[in-house]
């Protein structure tokens, strides 16, 4: 076999041995994985970022979300851009995530059009319905964080920083915050992960 077994970090999903054959380069190490995904994500970033697309009518759509997702990742897994089919510990049911996304995305606009919360809130809360719907078999919470920073983009807020400008802070303490965060707001509590998105 080409690829290698995708053992889960903390926060990561589990990935099955099913979509781990879908791994389109051939690497050897998780490293590898992450290298390779780091630049794929970089190239869809600046995608999204430009003035063509963060003026587009379809930003919170599934469509759109897709097409993200797709532009993400598809140098590295075939599935690239579809929801999941397997069923996970975390997360909507399979039959149900088109559902999720859609209400998510309803929701969000929802929120801005009647200034439910500030710009960065609704940004925030709408990465953490995304995650906690996790659609894709990988990348939920990237692909949620750049949908986050596509509507506060698109709108001409305040970049949020996801961690980014915490002193000091190596990658792997920035992402234990984020993980606590998320948790936090799993259990019903947003201001942290809200202030971390913004610190």
């Amino acid at each position: 076999m080409k690829n290698f077994i995708f053992y889960a970090e903390d926060g990561d999903t589990e990935i099955s041995p099913e979509e781990q054959l879908d791994l389109i380069p051939s690497i050897t190490t998780r490293k590898e994985l992450n290298q390779i995904e780091r630049l794929n994500i970089k190239t869809a970033r600046v995608w999204a970022m430009r003035k063509s697309v963060l003026c587009r009518s379809d930003l919170l759509t599934d469509g759109f979300a897709r097409e993200l997702h797709r532009r993400m990742f598809n140098h590295v897994w075939v599935w690239a851009g579809r929801y999941r089919k397997t069923e996970k510990n975390i997360g909507w049911e399979v039959h149900r995530l088109q559902e999720g996304v859609r209400i998510a995305y309803d929701d969000a606009n929802y929120w801005i059009k009647h200034s439910a919360y500030s710009l960065p809130e609704s940004a925030v809360r709408l990465h953490h319905r995304l995650v906690s719907i996790h659609p894709w078999p990988n990348g939920n919470g990237r692909h949620s964080r750049l949908i986050a920073d596509i509507l506060v983009a698109s709108l001409g807020g305040t970049p949020l920083t996801w961690g980014a400008c915490s002193e000091n802070l190596s990658n792997e303490k920035i992402r234990e915050h984020y993980i606590t965060a998320i948790r936090s707001a799993d259990a019903g509590d947003m201001t942290p992960l809200i202030i971390f998105a913004q610190s």
